[in-house]
């Protein structure tokens, strides 16, 4: 990155509300998040953020910065594109593939501006849940993809390309939804909808909720599907909950049609990768995964 980090830093932050979750984002420290924008507030002379006990909002410099950072983006992003033009990929054919959240909710966007700015590149894309996903770079039907959740396959070299941040949320005229917060111990007495076997969504909160002490077959779960979608539908019809990636609902919860449950002492964060076979990388996939990068810090 060419721009200075503190900008990433605050430009997260900002969107965010919240050290924590940029802190989680970005793969450092909450006090080096602290100390990055403690920084830039001293080198531009201003606060940018109130902080309002747990809570943070942007002050009117603060308004003023996040809008002209997202133009410094948007003009590096211009920039590294031109520059990758340049380095001999003219076209060729990809074949790239994502597990389910992001094939709906992060890629359709990127491939859009991706086939826009390589028209000569020519690419298939292919969705499903992470082990699906996995198994197709294995034998070599995908060429790069991007998946959820803590599955490990050893033929498969993996690269963190963003986090997500996965909420508990209900219909929110639901009864459910009036108690802002809960206990973990309390998750058992609720209805669930969850996600298919093999769902990278499914593993991630199985495994912070054992390291919460809940077992997983303690669960009410009421019914499964294998796309958010369709879990979504089933909450805005009926008394339940479920686990879903911030990045599925944010339209829902724009709009009050879904509420997030805060979960007392449970923060659920999981990392989508790259991956790809060991040893299987071309100068197409590596300006894939560099545009996505690029592409994804708003």
């Amino acid at each position: 990155m060419i721009f200075d980090f503190r900008l990433k830093v605050f430009h997260t932050v900002a969107n965010k509300l919240s050290f924590t979750k940029a802190a989680s984002e970005l793969f450092i420290s909450q006090p080096a998040v602290t100390k990055h924008i403690h920084e830039l507030e001293q080198h531009l002379g201003t606060a940018l953020f109130r902080r309002n006990g747990n809570t943070i909002s942007l002050t009117p410099a603060g308004e003023v910065v996040l809008r002209y950072s997202e133009k410094i983006f948007e003009t590096y992003a211009a920039l590294n594109t031109e520059l990758a033009q340049l380095n001999d990929v003219t076209g060729g054919n990809l074949r790239i593939g994502a597990s389910t959240t992001i094939a709906q909710n992060i890629l359709p966007r990127i491939l859009a501006l991706f086939k826009k700015a390589y028209p000569s590149v020519s690419y298939t894309f292919t969705q499903g849940n992470t082990d699906s996903i996995s198994l197709q770079v294995i034998a070599e039907k995908l060429d790069i993809a991007i998946v959820e959740g803590n599955s490990h396959f050893p033929q498969l070299a993996y690269e963190p390309f963003a986090k997500d941040e996965i909420v508990l949320v209900a219909k929110s005229n639901s009864t459910l939804s009036k108690k802002a917060e809960i206990k973990p111990q309390e998750l058992t007495q609720i209805p669930l909808v969850l996600r298919e076997q093999g769902s990278g969504t499914l593993e991630v909160v199985f495994k912070s909720l054992a390291e919460a002490n809940i077992n997983a077959k303690d669960l009410r779960v009421e019914t499964r599907f294998q796309s958010s979608g369709s879990i979504k539908q089933y909450l805005l019809n009926s008394e339940t909950a479920a686990f879903l990636s911030i990045q599925s609902v944010l339209k829902e919860l724009k709009y009050n049609e879904l509420s997030v449950i805060e979960i007392e002492g449970l923060d659920i964060f999981r990392t989508f990768q790259f991956i790809h076979l060991h040893g299987n990388t071309s100068k197409l996939t590596d300006l894939f995964k560099r545009f996505c990068a690029t592409h994804n810090l708003k």
